[in-house]
């Protein structure tokens, strides 16, 4: 199995995507922080043995090593951009949109006129059909339509000539931002909506320094409430009302954030996966993303 993005920790976690179904059935033989995991099936596990006798887990792979191990690991995880090619000769598992792509603003960034014209001169829809091949669901909410049932409320149409009245009475400065972000090309695009707005937006490393970062927030719930406070948590907004607000509250609650443009949310994105000839059962992911191994098996040759 390969993975898009390293898994930096000390120790064999223990939660996060998929890792509490993985530790059910599994047992970890072998932890390379960032790199590799191997886990064996566990005799005594409480649903039963697997049928799997252990799962190989490359981590952090460079976009090209992924694609070349098409066709070779039995999954291998999938950028929005990569499904097409990989659909043509295998199967997709595709979790609900679950993965939260938004801007975040940082505290220089202090006059709510620079940041609701950022939200508004973004061309979400060009992103979504050229840079993430229609994949996921454009989106000015925090939480996914799936788990809310009210995210097509929020507004995600770009409107660059109300972006610049904004600006207008902006001091040069103050429309001067870095944007860091992993995806360059992402980045690249957000800075040329930007300029065309007004704002002077250059796009930098993600480990720099910057006034703006693209950032990427996973739900890890199905329960609205829960699922607004985590986000709210990984993008530093207020807390919102807890757990047991109401579905009203709880709404009300999350446009108090939008609105106030901290942050501004662009997509919801599926897990993807390319599924190789070999693997039987499943399908191995749940709408939230959580892998189910116990009850895959491999396929080996036949005579």
């Amino acid at each position: 199995m390969e993975l898009r993005e390293a898994i930096e920790s000390a120790d064999p976690p223990q939660t996060g995507p998929g890792m509490a179904q993985l530790n059910a059935a599994f047992t970890c033989a072998r932890w390379e922080s960032g790199r590799r995991a191997v886990f064996t099936a566990d005799e005594n596990a409480a649903g039963g043995r697997a049928f799997l006798d252990a799962v190989d887990v490359q981590m952090g792979r460079p976009l090209r090593e992924r694609a070349i191990e098409l066709g070779r690991a039995d999954l291998v995880e999938l950028a929005p951009a990569e499904v097409r090619r990989a659909a043509g000769t295998q199967r997709i598992w595709s979790s609900s949109p679950v993965r939260l792509v938004a801007l975040a603003f940082g505290p220089r960034v202090d006059d709510v006129r620079v940041r609701q014209a950022l939200a508004l001169a973004v061309d979400r829809a060009a992103i979504h059909n050229v840079l993430l091949q229609r994949q996921g669901e454009v989106s000015g909410a925090l939480v996914p339509q799936w788990i809310s049932g009210y995210a097509f409320l929020f507004p995600t149409a770009a409107d660059v000539p109300r972006a610049r009245a904004l600006l207008a009475g902006v001091a040069a400065p103050a429309r001067s931002l870095t944007l860091a972000a992993a995806d360059r090309t992402m980045a690249e695009r957000v800075a040329l909506n930007g300029r065309d707005a007004g704002l002077a937006l250059t796009a930098a490393p993600a480990d720099a320094p910057a006034d703006v970062r693209l950032a990427e927030v996973r739900t890890m719930t199905s329960d609205p409430p829960a699922a607004l406070a985590a986000i709210a948590a990984g993008l530093d907004l207020p807390a919102p009302p807890s757990a047991s607000a109401s579905p009203e509250a709880v709404y009300a609650a999350e446009r108090v954030l939008v609105e106030s443009y901290r942050a501004i949310p662009l997509f919801h994105l599926p897990d993807l996966y390319a599924v190789g000839p070999r693997v039987r059962g499943g399908p191995g992911i749940t709408p939230l993303g959580e892998w189910r191994f116990e009850n895959l098996w491999v396929e080996g040759g036949r005579p």
